[in-house]
């Protein structure tokens, strides 16, 4: 890893209502460098789904610094965070959210739609991306015409596509049986080997142990960070 911070959160608070307010995050730090592969692991309610939507700024934090790729987020107007969103953020999620009436390649394309790329250069970086989840062999398909699997594998390739700072990834083997879902979470070590920076969020312990860097949330707080002090 070379030591470049693609993601920094300082002081991060996010607060719900006002009569009364309910805080969802309580003063959230930490930073994960390029090539990190970290597990955000917490129960229903520790406030993982509120830090999944401010690391991936659809949702801005009440007070703190995001930093992504340098910029700080809350100093954006709603078009640069869009395009900061498009252009530095991939999104994985349970469900796979694929255009049924569209291919597989037309799925994964589309993940460079707010990117401002041309549809040639689109098609061209979403065959690759499909080559390197191992589904070239697909491209031409309709969702519905593969396994939940392989949409998983198509729901990654249209993160990756535009080779974004950031992989999020929520309960990406949340909707698999457990051999898809370890099939998937060998694909994530892959390209996590390859290059590609991957946050993964997760209730699930087990698969969170799977991973080299652990921040575990309880109650909105970081309770502990298996990466303090490690990351050069």
């Amino acid at each position: 890893m070379s030591g470049e911070t693609v993601l920094e959160l300082d002081a991060v608070t996010k607060v719900y209502g006002e009569q009364p307010p309910v805080p969802a995050l309580r003063g959230v730090s930490f930073s994960v460098g390029r090539g990190e592969l970290v597990a955000i692991v917490g129960p229903s309610g520790s406030g993982k789904s509120t830090l999944l939507h401010v690391i991936g700024t659809l949702e801005r934090p009440s007070s703190g610094v995001v930093r992504i790729g340098g910029a700080d987020a809350a100093r954006l107007t709603d078009r640069e965070l869009s395009l900061l969103r498009a252009r530095e953020i991939g999104f994985v999620f349970q469900q796979f959210f694929l255009a049924e009436h569209a291919t597989v390649r037309e799925n994964v394309a589309d993940g460079l739609l707010y990117a401002g790329v041309r549809a040639a250069e689109r098609y061209r970086l979403a065959d690759e991306a499909l080559e390197r989840v191992g589904l070239s062999d697909r491209a031409t398909f309709k969702p519905n015409k593969i396994s939940g699997g392989q949409r998983q594998r198509v729901a990654i390739a249209r993160a990756l596509v535009g080779r974004p700072a950031i992989v999020l990834a929520d309960e990406p083997t949340g909707n698999l049986d457990s051999t898809t879902g370890a099939s998937i979470m060998a694909l994530i070590h892959e390209l996590n080997a390859a290059g590609s920076t991957i946050i993964m969020i997760t209730h699930d312990a087990g698969l969170a142990d799977q991973l080299p860097r652990r921040i575990r949330l309880l109650d909105g707080r970081v309770v502990s960070d298996t990466g303090d002090g490690e990351r050069p």
